[in-house]
């Protein structure tokens, strides 16, 4: 699967990618990271979640010459990663994180486009997703793409007490 990003690429999650992605997502959340077990656990509930990696194209050439020299091959280095559950005609946004040193070159987009497409073919009418009422560049990117916000969840995000906005939009609604 090609990305849309000159050098990058998406492809499926794989278990082999899980030291990367703790790296990113205790980087990207420092403060409420997910444990190693609880991505072991969405790996295993596929075909209903969907996991996506990004990554550059360097580091997939890069891979495959270690690999067919016989080498040890390195986790191949990760950009972001994105998750949905499909349930139906709702899906629903795990999550989306892309490392802090790639933030701000469009990396999150590229992740959210994919989660919409993967949902419309998996026949989702609707896309929700939960965001911290803090993280002013995830809902602005959400609002771009006809996200709206339905529901507050007061002090959801500990520690902090911080604010959850659970936002929907339609499937095939873009902006």
């Amino acid at each position: 699967m090609s990305g849309g990003h000159t050098g990058t690429r998406l492809r499926a999650m794989r278990w082999q990618d899980l030291p990367e992605v703790q790296r990113i997502e205790t980087a990207a959340f420092p403060d409420d990271a997910w444990s190693p077990a609880s991505f072991w656990g969405e790996l295993a509930a596929r075909p209903r979640r969907d996991y996506v990696v990004l990554h550059p194209i360097l580091g997939e050439v890069l891979h495959a010459h270690h690999a067919f020299l016989g080498k040890f091959c390195p986790p191949e280095p990760l950009m972001g990663y994105a998750g949905l559950d499909l349930a139906g005609e709702t899906a629903d946004v795990m999550t989306i994180a892309v490392d802090p040193a790639h933030r701000g070159e469009g990396h999150g987009v590229h992740l959210l486009e994919a989660l919409l497409d993967r949902a419309e073919a998996a026949g989702a009418s609707q896309v929700m997703l939960e965001v911290r009422a803090d993280n002013e560049a995830a809902i602005g990117l959400y609002s771009r793409y006809g996200f709206a916000e339905l529901h507050r969840r007061r002090g959801y995000y500990q520690p902090g007490s911080v604010d959850a906005l659970i936002m929907r939009r339609e499937v095939g609604h873009r902006d």
